[in-house]
C-alpha cells in the first residue's frame, strides 16, 4: 500500500497540471470533497482532504496527473520522461503528501504501457523497485526495493497508451462516478474493492477506489 513514509522510488508526490485551476477545483471538489488553496506562484496550488495535503496543482495545457517519486532528485523537484512518453517526476526532502490511503487520497497507482516489461526495465534501472506477478492477477506489481510485500503501490499493465493512472479512495465510488463521465463503469474487483475509472474536464484520467481494507 501507499504509505507517507517516504523511502527510496515510493510515491511521494501527485499533481495535477490544468489551465484553468479555479474550475479544477471545482471539479475535484464536487468528485472528492477536496478544497484548494492557491500558492504564490500564478496557476499553482494544493488540494487538501481534511486539512492534509493530498495533491498538487500546476498550470499546464494538457490535462495530466504527474507522479513523483522519493529519492534521486538534486532539487525539490524534477520532471523526467520514460521511453514511452509519460512524465514523471523525482521528489527529493521530506515534505510530501500529508495522508494517502484514506478517503480522499491517493490510494493505488497504473503505469500503462503498450510494452509493459521494457517498462518495468526502466523504473527498475531507475528506482531498483522490486517487480512481483501474483498468480491470477493481472500485471506486474511494484514496491520499493527491500520493502515487504505489504508496500506494493502499483501496477503496470498493458495498454495500447502509455499513461500513469492514479487511484483515490472513496468512500462510495458509484457516488463518484456519478459526478464526472466515466471512462470505466463501477465494478468490484476480488480482493481489492470496487474502482471506477473518469476523466476530468481538462482529459485528466484518475481512478476512484472503496478498497476492502478501507
Amino acid at each position: 500500500m501507499i504509505t507517507t513514509e517516504y523511502v527510496a522510488g515510493a510515491p511521494a508526490w501527485i499533481d495535477l497540471g490544468t489551465s484553468d485551476e479555479a474550475k479544477a477545483a471545482e471539479f475535484y471538489s464536487g468528485v472528492l470533497g477536496w478544497e484548494y488553496r492557491p500558492l504564490d506562484t500564478p496557476g499553482s496550488g494544493v488540494f487538501t482532504s481534511g486539512g492534509r495535503t493530498v495533491a498538487g496543482h500546476v498550470s499546464s495545457q494538457a490535462g495530466s496527473w504527474t507522479v513523483h517519486f522519493a529519492g534521486g532528485a538534486p532539487a525539490a523537484e524534477v520532471r523526467l520522461t520514460d521511453p514511452h512518453g509519460v512524465e514523471f517526476g523525482l521528489w527529493q526532502g521530506p515534505a510530501g503528501l500529508e495522508t494517502v490511503s484514506t478517503p480522499g487520497a491517493l490510494t493505488w497507482l497504473e503505469l500503462h504501457s503498450p510494452a509493459p516489461n521494457a517498462s518495468a526495465s526502466f523504473y527498475r534501472s531507475l528506482f531498483s523497485w522490486e517487480i512481483q506477478v501474483i498468480p491470477g492477477a493481472p500485471g506486474q506489481f511494484l514496491q520499493p526495493a527491500g520493502a515487504a510485500p505489504g508496500r506494493m503501490f502499483g501496477a503496470i499493465v498493458a495498454d495500447a497508451q502509455a499513461f500513469w493512472l492514479p487511484y483515490f479512495e472513496v468512500p462510495d465510488v458509484d457516488q463518484a462516478a456519478a459526478t464526472a463521465p466515466v471512462l470505466l463503469a463501477p465494478h468490484d474487483l476480488d480482493g481489492v474493492g470496487r474502482i471506477a475509472v473518469l476523466v476530468d474536464p481538462f482529459g485528466a484520467r484518475f481512478g476512484v477506489m472503496r478498497s476492502v481494507t478501507s
